[in-house]
């Protein structure tokens, strides 16, 4: 489930997977995958210098919230609006509580997945930037600071909340925590996977 994390510019925004047979994930109205995430990040430790490094990333842009729709509603199982709705009605909430852990496999379901956002959503490119000396980085219009940014990764490393299944996070993730470990500078600066 997403939960809530602190941005510079936008106060507190939502982030995290939204459907446990899905690698998807939103930062407040933008959708994107767990994947591409991680590549974005793990290109980061490549850039040896402090210079800023700028990319731009392609993602689903959805403007209405109720195009978004009501994840509550979604899990529960009483209110399919909207893009999350529409995933739940092909992912439904597992009916044993234990079943709810992020699964590994969620890339399998890409293709569904997009077939279903192109439906809401805009596909657009918006700006990656990060800057090593100031040690923050913007994910198009949403601004973080380091401590907010490592969250957001760690936050993806665990598979977020409920974790991954069986404790094992997929290998995109694995090499991501790894090129991190190895850098350790700037924004990964005192980073702490649990």
């Amino acid at each position: 489930m997403p939960l809530a994390f602190d941005s510079i510019s936008h106060g507190t925004i939502a982030f995290g997977f939204f459907n446990i047979d899905s690698d998807m994930l939103l930062l407040d109205h933008y959708f994107f995958f767990a994947a591409e995430f991680c590549d974005h990040i793990s290109k980061i430790t490549e850039n040896d210098g402090h210079e800023p490094v700028k990319t731009s990333w392609d993602i689903y842009h959805i403007i209405d919230r109720e195009d978004i729709g009501d994840l509550m509603g979604a899990i529960h199982g009483f209110r399919y609006t909207g893009f999350i709705g529409e995933v739940y009605r092909k992912f439904p909430f597992p009916d044993d509580p234990d079943d709810f852990r992020q699964k590994t496999d969620g890339i399998k379901n890409q293709a569904i997945v997009l077939d279903t956002i192109k439906k809401y959503a805009r596909h657009v490119q918006i700006p990656f930037v990060v800057d090593k000396e100031r040690k923050n980085i913007a994910i198009g219009v949403y601004d973080f600071d380091r401590p907010s940014f490592q969250a957001l990764i760690r936050y993806v490393w665990q598979g977020g909340y409920p974790r991954w299944k069986d404790n094992r996070s997929p290998d995109y993730v694995r090499v991501m925590k790894e090129k991190i470990e190895q850098d350790h500078t700037g924004l990964f600066e005192d980073i702490v996977f649990e």
